[in-house]
């Protein structure tokens, strides 16, 4: 019985992602110039920008859209092909939960942590920024008013795509199918892996006043994989987050740069009540560190690779 691994050390592994993901990164940038420029929008001044114009709306959205598969998709595919002999699906994630209330559970789980996510908000949004990064994130916000502005129905489904589908199934198998497995082998320790992950997941958002919202989003999101074992999980967690705040922003517009007013105690009940099904989600899980990393061969008795 062959090995599942061409490129066995995690460290390796980490060098070949991360190289796909800046010559990605550099890839798609230049692509996002050329079709600013060819459409006439002068992104080297984004304060300029018409953000009432709906053909420059179009514009900005379309290049999210391909971005993100540019970004997080590609180098996954190209890091499944290099790292792993075959049956690539499978080693990113793309199986059946151990538990089939885990779908459930998820849902259950993202929908309660809003309320925590949205104290948070508060809490990131009173540390102090340098001016910069001030104006980076009100430029981000008059973008995503932007997106967000309803027309008809049909740009409530657009939103719901690129906003919310996209980037859960996109961001997911890059931080966790991918980026998360390496670090938990590197870290040798599950929760390591999951914490280091969302760090790095919130960060390279660039939206630094959600920072602390957005990591445990990440953490929560990465948990629900490692224990299910199934990217499906996380994915669908993501995208019910997503959407749930894309519909609140679309139809509350002052919720796109600040957060709804939430009660101290009801956002820690809520907290309290997320690790509550995330200590479940570990109680029914019977994946461990050994079961998906000490072993170089797939029998029927052990098949969890994460």
């Amino acid at each position: 019985m062959r090995g599942h691994l061409r490129l066995k050390s995690p460290l390796r592994q980490m060098g070949l992602f991360l190289g796909l993901f800046c010559l990605l990164y550099i890839f798609t940038g230049v692509f996002s110039i050329i079709v600013y420029k060819s459409s006439g929008i002068d992104v080297e001044h984004i304060e300029k920008v018409d953000w009432n114009n709906n053909q420059v709306i179009a514009v900005f959205k379309i290049v999210q859209a391909l971005s993100s598969v540019l970004l997080f998709v590609l180098p996954v595919y190209i890091f499944a092909r290099f790292t792993f002999t075959g049956n690539y699906r499978y080693f990113l994630g793309f199986r059946n939960a151990e538990k089939a209330n885990m779908y459930v559970l998820a849902v259950v789980g993202i929908l309660l942590a809003l309320p925590f996510v949205f104290w948070l908000g508060d809490l990131n949004q009173k540390i102090p920024l340098p001016d910069q990064l001030i104006k980076m994130e009100e430029q981000s916000s008059l973008q995503m008013a932007a997106f967000l502005k309803i027309r008809s129905t049909l740009d409530i489904v657009i939103n719901v795509f690129i906003i919310a589908l996209l980037p859960a199934i996109c961001e997911e198998l890059f931080f966790r199918s991918v980026l998360q497995r390496i670090i938990i082998q590197i870290a040798r320790n599950p929760w390591a892996g999951i914490v280091i992950t969302a760090v790095l997941f919130s960060s390279l958002h660039m939206q630094f006043l959600g920072f602390l919202p957005r990591m445990f989003l990440g953490i929560v999101l990465g948990a629900f994989y490692w224990f299910s074992g199934s990217i499906w999980t996380s994915i669908i967690a993501h995208f019910v987050n997503n959407a749930a705040q894309v519909m609140i922003a679309s139809y509350v517009p002052k919720y796109i740069d600040k957060n709804p007013e939430t009660p101290v105690l009801v956002a820690l009940v809520c907290g309290i009540v997320v690790w509550a099904i995330l200590w479940y989600f570990q109680k029914q899980s019977t994946i461990t560190f050994s079961k998906v990393y000490n072993t170089d061969e797939l029998t029927p008795t052990n098949q969890f690779m994460a």
